[in-house]
């Protein structure tokens, strides 16, 4: 599949070197993509990566992942254009910039303003609940770590299912896109208890069944 990374930093240079690993062809977008740290990015992704302009991920990717800082995402996501038929995985959290809480939330989510924005575009919000590290490398053990997604569109989810399975999550779909309201502040709790209450970044959650 060709991705496209929109928001090359922690989380998206994790999520796509993974994927350009396990085969697929990635290009990370970026206002300056000939700078030394988006070449740096794409070389160690490996031969299936490389950097562009935001205009050439879109226009070459299949799916689109979206990884901004939450204070530049409107911006970013409006300057795109019509996404009509992407898939766009929303990743990002509205956060305020201390950490201490989200912009929105209860009634509305930051992946419904996404959703909003990104005219035309088929919204799935995943990859939110855990910090780059974990993406980077999810490994427990015997054990998988449960990575929710939520979205409106069925064949979207169907999509972005087994690219998180690929990289080691167990996926769960948690429903509409509006369960996202759920989701970022599931987020907010893995950065309270990683900094906050001190245990740290390396770790995850897991669904248990019985």
């Amino acid at each position: 599949m060709k991705i496209g990374i929109i928001g090359s930093g922690n989380v998206g240079g994790a999520l796509g070197t993974r994927w350009a690993q396990a085969g697929h062809r990635v290009i990370f977008g970026s206002r300056n993509p000939a700078s030394d740290d988006m070449r740096q990015l794409a070389a160690s992704a490996g031969s299936t990566a490389r950097a562009a302009s935001f205009r050439e991920a879109l226009d070459a990717a299949e799916l689109l992942l979206l990884a901004t800082p939450w204070p530049a995402t409107r911006t970013v996501v409006e300057g795109l254009g019509d996404l009509a038929g992407k898939v766009l995985i929303d990743a990002t959290n509205p956060l305020l910039p201390n950490l201490s809480g989200l912009e929105c939330g209860t009634t509305t989510s930051g992946a419904e303003q996404v959703a909003g924005w990104a005219r035309g575009a088929k919204v799935v919000k995943a990859f939110n609940t855990v910090g780059f590290n974990i993406m980077a490398n999810p490994a427990f053990g015997p054990e998988r770590p449960v990575m929710f997604y939520c979205g409106d569109d069925a064949a979207a989810k169907q999509t972005v299912r087994p690219l998180v399975e690929q990289l080691g999550f167990e996926a769960i779909d948690a429903g509409p896109l509006s369960q996202a309201r759920l989701l970022e502040p599931f987020a907010l709790l893995w950065i309270s208890l990683a900094y906050a209450q001190g245990q740290g970044r390396e770790i995850a959650f897991k669904l248990l069944r019985r």
